[in-house]
């Protein structure tokens, strides 16, 4: 008993160390028949349940109780007594699939991890994703992209994996435009995943992207601090995970919740693959999501292999299946007058009329070879879900297609789901297929986002606004 109540104690400290939020009364209020115990992961007995707030109720796809913290982390599951004592040695792996299998590693395809469930009750909030191609607002419209987008009578440099869109090489006389100096953030330490997760799903929700969510320290997480803390004249503390904590429940909840996998979402439709040759991608009906998990992952603007990592041995392609992810909560919103594309920071900074800061980007811009201008350019027009016309007398040569090609939409397009147009000929703000590589690969001259933040940045923005190139 001295250990089971040791065991406890320690659960219990960890959990109130984390500063985790306070929950609804009715996610607490779970009542136990007399004759049932609470067992751990670790086969003790949890002989206390804290009601502060720490821990929730919820239930595995197996329908038992189980008590999870806000990581979503199984704490324990609720089990007849006479069944646990009457357990002794009698070890049977598939009896316990849900429970860590003695004698395997997590990356093993056999161990089958806890299974959250989604019925907390209807006063719970788990968070809702908007879909990324909801309406539009009036301003906004959808459209084919013409070719006069990437027009012009200069021809464009090779494209290749590393590039973006090409574009018209700058002047090379143009002029210098320093761009703003941000106050340093305070270098991240020693920090686990979850703790840098938690970091970027609070910047990701206050408009200030680090990219795509992966639980690892980096320059996107870096520079998204500083514009956070310049926009918002507060300083923040990357290493004090209470504070973060304190944070997240403010703007919606843990960085964690679950999600279900539904009908829709494990039909597509899929493609089997994204060709390089240009085409065979004007080949295929449509240039959408090649898997389950690469879709969600855009969803949750999470890394795929992320995603993977923290839902080990799961099989995404099944309705009904409960998967761990990120809680983005609901997109940025305001009215943006003018952008800044800062090619030193290689970020996209969004202002107010009145010269406030109010959202921040990761982006590829420019490279040594075909960089982006300095000066002043103005949005002509947006659309989002575009399809794109490759032109290889006015665009650039790609591998040895010679004929005019229309791409369909998708995704997995050259420029995303997004195509911010600008008044200098060929130059536009647009998505990606390649989230993971923004901010840390070049461009041809375009500005790169990933497609949920060319999206965010799309919605509040209108013809007319005001793009500065910066230095």
């Amino acid at each position: 008993m001295k250990s089971i109540l040791k065991s406890s104690i320690s659960l219990i400290a960890a959990i109130s160390v984390l500063g985790i939020a306070t929950l609804p009364a009715a996610a607490q209020q779970h009542q136990l028949s007399r004759d049932t115990v609470l067992v751990s992961p670790d086969g003790d007995i949890l002989d206390y349940v804290p009601n502060d707030g720490s821990v929730r109720w919820t239930r595995d796809n197996r329908g038992r109780s189980v008590l999870v913290d806000s990581w979503g982390e199984v704490i324990a599951t609720a089990m007849p007594a006479d069944s646990y004592f009457a357990r002794g040695d009698d070890y049977r792996p598939r009896r316990d699939r849900y429970r860590p299998v003695r004698g395997y590693d997590e990356t093993n395809p056999e161990y089958f991890p806890p299974a959250p469930g989604s019925d907390y009750g209807d006063d719970v909030t788990t968070g809702s994703v908007p879909e990324m191609r909801e309406a539009l607002p009036g301003d906004i419209e959808r459209q084919q992209l013409p070719d006069a987008d990437f027009g012009g009578s200069q021809a464009m440099p090779e494209f290749n994996d590393n590039d973006d869109m090409a574009a018209l090489p700058a002047d090379p006389n143009q002029e210098f435009v320093p761009g703003p100096k941000f106050a340093p953030a305070t270098a991240l330490g020693k920090m686990s995943s979850n703790e840098v997760t938690a970091l970027q799903v609070f910047l990701d929700r206050e408009g200030f992207s680090p990219g795509v969510i992966d639980g690892k320290k980096g320059s996107n997480v870096t520079k998204a601090i500083e514009a956070w803390q310049n926009a918002t004249g507060d300083t923040l503390d990357p290493n004090n995970t209470e504070d973060i904590l304190e944070r997240l429940r403010l703007s919606g909840g843990m960085a964690f919740t679950t999600y279900e996998i539904t009908a829709a979402d494990a039909a597509g439709p899929y493609v089997a693959s994204i060709p390089e040759d240009y085409a065979h991608k004007a080949a295929l009906p449509h240039l959408s999501f090649t898997s389950t998990t690469e879709m969600l992952a855009e969803k949750f603007h999470m890394d795929e292999a992320y995603l993977k990592e923290i839902n080990p041995g799961v099989d995404f392609t099944i309705p009904g299946t409960i998967v761990k992810v990120v809680d983005i909560g609901k997109p940025k919103t305001g009215k943006v007058a003018k952008i800044l594309a800062d090619k030193g920071r290689k970020q996209v900074l969004a202002y107010d009329a009145n010269g406030t800061l109010i959202a921040a980007y990761p982006a590829s811009i420019g490279s040594a070879d075909t960089p982006s201008p300095s000066g002043t350019v103005t949005v002509e027009r947006i659309a989002l879900n575009p399809g794109y016309t490759y032109n290889p007398k006015i665009n650039f040569k790609q591998g040895s297609n010679d004929k005019v090609l229309t791409l369909q939409p998708g995704p997995n397009g050259p420029v995303g789901t997004v195509w911010i147009a600008l008044s200098k000929p060929t130059y536009g703000i647009h998505g990606t297929p390649e989230p993971s590589k923004i901010g840390k690969t070049q461009s041809h001259g375009c500005i790169r986002l990933t497609n949920w933040d060319a999206t965010e940045l799309a919605k509040m923005t209108s013809a007319g606004v005001t793009v500065e190139f910066v230095d």
